[in-house]
């Protein structure tokens, strides 16, 4: 999916961050999947979040696997590079964008930190085939995606990430969207104002 942008609906991926940060503090090897990441925006944003909430060295152990189906086979390239232009980054406030971008020598263009562009992985992926790229993820991000399939292989995408989580893991998905109710009972949902739950 291609619509999204630096910072989007900070408050769902603050809390997410927020709420899985002490538990992980820890731990040697902490996976996040971002399913549906477009040109990196969101997976980026999230390693932000987890450099701002972890300890420099915690922060090192945090691998987040970003995945699109990526019509447009440009997806990886963009992300590898983390080069973005000043339009796509000016809703990041202004403490952090001059903390994790730097000019990149072309005008209006901004290189991502190393240390961020470090922890984001990527690798393209259909969620319709039902295979997870992995297992024992702390937290599952999918935003953008499961409103564009039938409700059917909604539930069984739902699943997928379910069986994917470690146990207590963080599932979060766009703030519009509702847990089909043959999903719902998968998950234990954290707060009121933000589509965040965690795994039964």
């Amino acid at each position: 999916m291609a619509f999204t942008y630096f910072f989007r609906d900070l408050h769902t991926l603050e809390l997410g961050v927020k709420n899985i940060a002490p538990l992980v503090a820890g731990r040697s090897n902490v996976k996040i999947w971002d399913a549906g990441c477009a040109m990196g925006q969101e997976p980026y944003t999230l390693a932000i979040l987890f450099a701002e909430n972890m300890g420099r060295f915690a922060f090192k152990n945090l691998q987040i696997y970003a995945t699109d189906i990526d019509g447009s086979n440009l997806f990886e390239k963009i992300i590898i590079n983390g080069v973005y232009p000043w339009e796509e980054l000016k809703r990041i406030p202004k403490d952090l964008f001059e903390k994790y971008f730097k000019p990149n020598g072309k005008a209006g263009q901004y290189q991502i930190n190393h240390l961020i562009k470090n922890r984001v992985r990527y690798q393209r992926h259909d969620l319709l085939t039902l295979e997870p790229i992995g297992e024992n993820f702390s937290m599952i991000v999918c935003k953008n995606v499961l409103l564009h399939l039938k409700y059917e292989e909604r539930i069984k995408v739902i699943k997928m990430f379910h069986n994917s989580l470690t146990p207590g893991g963080f599932f979060i998905t766009e703030q519009t969207q509702r847990l089909p109710k043959e999903a719902a009972h998968l998950f234990t949902r954290v707060t009121s104002d933000a589509q965040l739950f965690r795994k039964e």
